[in-house]
């Protein structure tokens, strides 16, 4: 029997739907010592003490507390969430990382007569959404300069979801031109995925209680260094997030356990310690920027915690094949428009030294 055959006749069993499903693959999490991971966008500095505090408490003594469910709302979190942006807890909705939670939102909001539309370029899981739930769906180009036009989306639509800043572009749309995307939808949802907001741009979140068609994601993986703990978090008006509860609690009441309810927790209560951290990603990717754009590379205007860059004399799979060979991983989309770019997160000053120090030995 063929490799071709006996595969066919393993999967005899499964749905037609997962037989054609394409996955999302996840970046790399390579088994090395003494690694610079550059590649998946995790934070370079540990979350806030406290938040180690809170977890350590939540375990109870020897662990016992671990026995029970967690609180099925996370109502402590959604407080203290609602707090900090001023809005409502029926204004919040939580899920376990905010690739679940987008997950919801595509059920939720995008199964419509009309397809969506999302930017050609951007998180590569939203086709895998799509494909999951069945979503017909139009990639509308971006712009020579990898940019968003919201003219583009003037037409008819069953629900918009843009990345912003983009991903894996970094690019930033403006809150003026958000403003004007709802205004112009204002029959559609509009889902703003905000996973890398914090390192630069300024939230939808402040036209939550202003339009009652958005919906704004955002996660704590990033900007907090809880990618960990998993929590993902939706800010809409409160008959939008009635809806994602519908679907949450058709699939899983207690997506988040209960160290990430109080490790969420505390990182909000330490907002000088975020804010603090933040501010020292986004200096140290200007300055690798400036560095980059000194060894000829073409560097995009990034507002998020990695760059999207591209040499022209150097094919960037060669790049990342040659700082592979020290160690040092970045991300290569071997797709069209973006092939010649990698997508570098930014890493210590030592981990950017040690890649600036590798591409000069290349270059």
């Amino acid at each position: 029997m063929s490799n071709t055959d006996s595969q066919a006749q393993n999967q005899r069993l499964w749905s037609p739907l997962v037989r054609d499903l394409v996955p999302y693959v996840p970046g790399e999490q390579p088994k090395l010592n003494n690694l610079v991971k550059l590649n998946t966008n995790e934070s370079p500095f540990p979350p806030s003490p406290k938040v180690r505090e809170a977890v350590i408490a939540a375990l109870g003594a020897d662990g016992d507390l671990l026995r029970l469910y967690p609180d099925p709302d996370a109502t402590a979190l959604k407080q203290t969430i609602a707090q900090y942006h001023g809005l409502e807890t029926n204004q919040v909705f939580l899920g376990n990382g905010s690739d679940e939670v987008l997950a919801h939102v595509f059920m939720a909001f995008f199964k419509q007569s009309q397809p969506i539309l999302y930017p050609d370029i951007t998180y590569s899981f939203y086709p895998v959404y799509c494909q999951l739930y069945q979503v017909e769906a139009v990639h509308v180009p971006l712009n020579a300069q990898f940019e968003i036009d919201i003219a583009d989306y003037d037409r008819p639509n069953g629900g918009i979801i843009l990345a912003n800043p983009n991903a894996p572009t970094g690019v930033l749309l403006s809150l003026a031109h958000i403003r004007a995307l709802l205004t112009q939808n204002a029959d559609s949802v509009v889902v703003i995925d905000e996973a890398y907001i914090d390192f630069g741009g300024e939230s939808a979140v402040s036209l939550v209680n202003e339009f009652a068609n958005l919906v704004v994601c955002q996660t704590m993986s990033k900007s907090r260094a809880l990618a960990g703990l998993r929590v993902g978090m939706v800010f809409a008006q409160a008959h939008l997030i009635e809806a994602l509860e519908r679907v949450k609690n058709s699939f899983n009441s207690y997506p988040l356990d209960r160290l990430a309810i109080v490790g969420g927790v505390a990182s909000y209560e330490d907002d000088a310690y975020f804010k603090t951290s933040c501010q020292t990603v986004v200096d140290l990717r200007e300055e690798l920027v400036g560095a980059l754009v000194g060894y000829g590379f073409d560097v995009l205007p990034s507002h998020a915690n990695f760059i999207f860059a591209r040499h022209p004399l150097t094919p960037a799979v060669d790049l990342a094949k040659s700082l592979r060979e020290v160690g040092i991983i970045v991300r290569h989309f071997n797709k069209p428009r973006i092939d010649q770019f990698l997508r570098i997160t930014i890493g210590t000053q030592a981990q950017n030294h040690a890649l600036i120090a590798r591409l000069d030995a290349v270059l």
